[in-house]
């Protein structure tokens, strides 16, 4: 169902979570359900997404983590009334929000005021891709480099507090090298689409500040039991809203 031509209302979470997003132009789907499933919390907690756009992974870790209050960051003007819509539609307007901010600029407030980040940064470089409709090229293109990314999560998250990150498998080198200095524990899972099959995505996490030690690179999630096929038991509970276990 569609609030106009250019919005929709997506189901997400086996439709517990309702997403307001644009009909034309990056829709989020399983990257940002992957976000949301790998972060672990406590009651209480405060949790920061960067680059929150439509609010997907926002709204999906909201679901799951009834006892915390989260806050999304988002450069784009235009999705924030979205992102308030689904706050409002899933009944979270009492501990989710979402407020315009870049991630290449530092607001004094916002320093080590949140227990956990977590971000999603676009994956292409420009000029490498074209978005497919205008106005919704910060969803695709890397116009902040991944540095900022990591910069800003970590200069809101307090220390000792996690970092988390989905991205593609080929940015691992350029993430572990950027977090390796200013994060310790760093855990790596890399997400496989079948059985063998080389992993397209990773997810990587790591406490600010704590001393540097080995990377635990763990065997990884797979998607599919085989190439197309039905979703592997430990895929569907993620999709359905249970969290992703790293181990």
């Amino acid at each position: 169902m569609t609030a106009s031509t250019d919005i929709t209302r997506d189901a997400f979470l086996s439709g517990t979570v309702t997403v307001v997003q644009p009909a034309q132009g990056y829709r989020a789907g399983l990257d940002a359900v992957l976000l949301a499933a790998a972060i672990e919390a406590g009651a209480g907690e405060r949790i920061a997404e960067a680059g929150t756009g439509a609010g997907a992974a926002l709204l999906c870790a909201a679901r799951r983590l009834a006892d915390v209050r989260l806050a999304g960051f988002e450069r784009d003007a235009a999705m924030i009334p979205l992102v308030r819509e689904g706050i409002a539609l899933n009944g979270f307007a009492d501990r989710a929000g979402v407020e315009i901010a870049d991630v290449s600029n530092r607001n004094a407030a916002a320093e080590n005021a949140y227990d956990q980040s977590f971000a999603n940064p676009p994956y292409f470089e420009p000029g490498s891709v074209r978005a497919p409709s205008p106005g919704r090229q910060s969803a695709y293109l890397a116009e902040a480099p991944l540095k900022d990314w990591v910069l800003f999560l970590h200069y809101i998250t307090r220390p000792g507090g996690r970092i988390t990150l989905i991205h593609r498998a080929a940015a691992l080198a350029d993430l572990l090298e950027l977090l390796n200095s200013r994060t310790g524990e760093i855990e790596v899972l890399p997400v496989r689409p079948a059985p063998g099959a080389a992993a397209h995505r990773v997810l990587v996490r790591g406490r600010k500040g704590l001393r540097r030690g080995p990377v635990r690179l763990y065997d990884g999630l797979v998607l599919h039991e085989t190439v197309g096929g039905p979703s592997t038991p430990r895929a569907a509970s993620v999709l359905a809203g249970g969290a992703l276990d790293w181990r």
